[in-house]
């Protein structure tokens, strides 16, 4: 997932980012209310991470505003104001989760890939396709029972298409799910990815990771043979 996370505390903001990043999300980062709007008009994003109490323009401002604009990406709101007016409050505006500082981090990754699965139309942890299984809590994949050592980054392909199965994702999208502006891209980065996904899918990854011509690439259940 691409997620957008809008907190004015550095300390919080890079361990946030540290933390998705190592579970293979794509993060942008905002410190004020105001860049954390900007950055919400102009990417797609799967989730967005909104503090409450931002210099300049407050997270709620910048909910009810993206909500007016017609943005439908969920938002988990995060505050150190953790009384029930204040959750009251946040949901009012448009949030769809509230998570009251000090909060664990795994409880932060939970909630926010919860949202991104519902975002996707998906409630379930564990996906199924054939003998293929992908477990996005622990993120990990097998094949008829065997894991499957991914990386990061290829782990996070394979759960955007097969949270889609069926839908054709262009390279450019693809990008926009997975890659954020951290470091430098290469231009064959996509292709570089699916090409080492379908060698570790088996003898059948191009089936199963398939190229549309002109559109892009789409998931289809594998055959168990």
């Amino acid at each position: 997932m691409r997620i957008l996370v809008v907190e004015d505390s550095e300390n919080l903001r890079n361990d946030l980012a540290k933390a998705m990043r190592h579970s293979g999300h794509a993060v942008d980062l905002a410190e004020d209310g105001e860049t954390g709007l900007w950055m919400a008009r102009e990417a797609v994003h799967d989730v967005i991470v909104l503090d409450i109490m931002l210099p300049g323009m407050d997270g709620l401002t910048v909910l009810s505003t993206i909500r007016q604009e017609g943005i439908a990406t969920p938002v988990l709101l995060l505050t150190a104001r953790n009384t029930v007016d204040d959750r009251v409050s946040g949901l009012r505006s448009g949030a769809d989760d509230y998570l009251g500082k000090p909060f664990a981090l795994e409880e932060f990754l939970a909630r926010t890939e919860a949202l991104g699965r519902r975002a996707r139309g998906r409630s379930e942890t564990v996906l199924t396709a054939g003998d293929l299984v992908l477990d996005t809590n622990a993120k990990t994949a097998s094949r008829n029972a065997c894991d499957l050592e991914l990386t990061a980054r290829e782990y996070a392909l394979l759960e955007l298409l097969m949270m889609a199965a069926g839908k054709v994702f262009s390279r450019a999208g693809i990008e926009e799910h997975l890659y954020d502006e951290s470091g430098m891209r290469m231009s064959n980065v996509v292709d570089s990815t699916v090409y080492h996904l379908r060698r570790k899918l088996g003898t059948d990854g191009s089936r199963i990771i398939v190229t549309r011509r002109g559109e892009g690439y789409q998931f289809c259940e594998p055959t168990i043979s």
